[in-house]
């Protein structure tokens, strides 16, 4: 079926389920609603906004002739293992984009830098052309757009889908990776903001 092939069936059998997937071989499920902490959303995200993070921009070539690339902001980004070499991201199980890159079955990870608060901006909205005016070049092996002045790169093929609640966890085998301005500072969120 190939990897785009298995990351585009994850995608419609996530969605086409009518409730939370049962326990999987690997141990991952969603959380049933008897099993959900007493815990207030707002709270849960005021304490979580307490972990800086870096910021990066998922991108991903057409997945045919007639469409565009993709691309979305996303801060919830970390390496997986070293041998292999995965890296992981978690996407919205909601996420319009997502599936666009599942069709594709690889992306590029770009590490943005600090003077990209815009970009990650550009890249968080919705119905937008993301890529207008936005300088890239084609990532090595997946083709998809690594744009210009991010710190690193990490170009993958989706190795595997996972569920978690309400996201999916993406793993992606690492291809090919690079790094770009290596003085410049990351670009960090902390508190619902772009630290200085």
């Amino acid at each position: 079926m190939g990897q785009a092939g298995t990351a585009e069936a994850a995608v419609r059998y996530l969605r086409s389920a009518p409730r939370p997937h049962p326990r999987r071989a690997t141990g991952l499920r969603c959380v049933r609603e008897d099993e959900r902490a007493p815990v207030d959303r707002t709270e849960f995200r005021r304490a979580l906004g307490q972990f800086a993070s870096g910021v990066t921009v998922v991108t991903a070539p057409p997945a045919d002739p007639d469409s565009a690339p993709a691309g979305f902001a996303c801060q919830s980004f970390t390496s997986l293992s070293l041998d292999p070499p995965l890296i992981a991201f978690m996407v919205g199980r909601a996420s319009t984009t997502w599936p666009r890159i599942a069709r594709a079955g690889v992306f590029c990870v770009n590490v943005l830098a600090a003077d990209q608060g815009p970009l990650c901006r550009a890249f968080a909205a919705s119905g937008t052309d993301k890529f207008l005016g936005v300088a890239h070049t084609p990532a090595p092996c997946s083709g998809a757009p690594l744009l210009a002045g991010v710190l690193a790169w990490i170009d993958c093929t989706v190795h595997a889908v996972h569920t978690g609640g309400d996201h999916l966890i993406v793993v992606g085998r690492v291809d090919a990776l690079g790094t770009g301005n290596g003085s410049a500072a990351p670009l960090l969120f902390h508190r619902g903001r772009f630290l200085p």
